[in-house]
This record gives C-alpha cells, structure tokens and sequence, in this order.
C-alpha cells in the first residue's frame, strides 16, 4: 500500500506572492476600521514631525551641539530622525513574539512557510519607515537644509545593516515567543532601555565625552545607524566608517542567528501550539 505523498514545497515565485499578500495586509490592518485609512501612514509622521518641532525645537530649545550655527530646526529634525530608525525596530521587536502564535492555522499547515510571517510584518515596518523618511526629506528642503547626494547614497549602507538586524530580531524573537509566552512582556521594558541608549534625544560626541557612559552605549547598533544617518542626511559631516563596519557586522550576525534559530525551532511550533 502506497503512503501519501509529502506537499512539495512552495516556489520562490509562490513565497513572493506569500510575502507581497501578508505584508500588504499587515499594512492595511493596521489602520483598518479607521475613517482614513492608509492616508495616516502620511498624516501620524507629519503630525509626530510637527509635535517635535514645536516641543524639543521652541519650547525646550534643546540642541545636539553638534552644528556651528544649530537652529530649532535641525534639532528636530535630528530627533525625528533617530526615531524613525528607533521605532521600526522597537516594534519588530514588540510585535516579533505574536508573530507565529496569533496565526496557529497556519502553524499547522506542512508547506506554510511560517518564517515569511516575521519578514512581511518587518517589511510592513520599513514601508511606513520609508513614507517617514520621505517627509523628513521634504522637511529637510522646506527649512532649506538640503541633503547633498553624497549623504543621500550613504543611506544605503546605512539603512541596509539596521533592515537586516530588524529581519533577524524579528525571526529570533518570533521563535523564542512560541515557547516562552512572558518574552512580550519584556519588549516594553526593553524597547525603553534602547531608547534611550540609542542617542536619539543627544549626540553621540556628548557621550564620548563621558568614557564610562561611552563603554557601554558604543556596543548598540542603532546609536551608530542613528548618528551616521544624522552626519549624512542633515549634518553633511563625515561618517564613522568604523561605526558602519560595526552595524553590518552586528546586523548580518542577527539575520543568520535568526533565521538559523528560527528554523531549528519550527518544527516544535505545533506542538507547543
């Protein structure tokens, strides 16, 4: 008596179309039921963008000192931009344990493959990450703070390093969130350490100043990915190659420790669910 055969696997032409579906949906969902809708993908970075400005830049006059002449403006922008990159990887982070445990049908399904649903979650993140980074531009001109084209290419090996360590973050925590319900509990809490580790409200020279502060903060990825995007895209001041080699370094680490962990686990996924 013959056995069934075992699904084939997907094509990588049907894992695309799998991606594309998942993510658009994980973009629709998250204004879904609102008057709006997609639009405030534009209006809620616009609306963040305006609040800093007008707190952080004219009521607190706080400044990163990083600039001769350092306008309101520029400190604004500057924590608007540390925050874009703050936010798509704080929530990767808050949402990566939820990933495969709110869709147990598809856990159980032979040829689903589960590790597009950190990927298209992630790749929902940098859209609205992208749409931000598009404002930030506009405002840049706006205040006549016009980005050079060197800044502007230096964005790729930026931003590359920071969408890597967010994908392999995202495929880690997906799979330690199977076993280990209490790993969402922590993200708040940790997402508020890198926070404020992460030179998003100072500059990086401020901390350098304080060694033992410095010891400790240089470790993290994004203080180096914010600080770069700031010099290139705003500042127009030379960027730490070292800083950038060690972003890659970290980011191609969590992609491979992430998608080697996540697929070790999967197959204990339905059984746990």
């Amino acid at each position: 008596m013959s056995t069934p055969s075992r699904p084939s696997q997907l094509s990588f032409a049907q894992k695309f179309d799998v991606w594309w579906q998942f993510a658009v949906r994980a973009v629709e969902m998250k204004h879904r039921g609102s008057y709006l809708g997609v639009l405030w993908t534009v209006l809620n970075p616009l609306l963040m963008l305006g609040l800093y400005v007008t707190v952080f830049g004219f009521i607190f006059k706080n400044r990163f000192h990083a600039l001769p002449n350092e306008t309101p403006v520029d400190f604004a922008l500057g924590v608007f931009a540390g925050l874009i990159l703050f936010h798509v990887f704080a929530e990767a982070l808050a949402a990566a344990p939820t990933y495969i445990t709110s869709n147990p049908n598809l856990v159980k399904k032979v040829v689903f493959p589960l590790d597009l649903l950190p990927l298209a979650n992630v790749t929902a993140l940098w859209f609205h990450a992208a749409v931000s980074f598009v404002l930030l531009l506009i405002a840049a001109l706006v205040f006549d703070r016009i980005p050079t084209a060197s800044g502007l290419l230096w964005l790729i090996p930026i931003l590359v390093p920071h969408l890597l360590l967010c994908i392999g973050a995202g495929w880690l925590f997906a799979a330690i969130g199977v076993f280990f319900r209490d790993v969402s509990q922590v993200m708040a809490f940790a997402t508020q350490v890198i926070l404020y580790a992460s030179a998003v409200f100072y500059s990086v020279d401020s901390v350098q100043r304080e060694p033992v502060v410095w010891f400790f903060l240089r470790w993290n990825p994004m203080l180096h990915t914010i600080d770069a995007t700031r010099r290139a895209l705003l500042w127009d001041m030379p960027v730490d190659s070292g800083g950038i080699a060690y972003t890659w370094a970290v980011g191609l680490i969590a992609f491979i420790v992430g998608r080697w962990f996540f697929k070790k686990t999967q197959p204990g996924f339905a059984d746990v669910i």
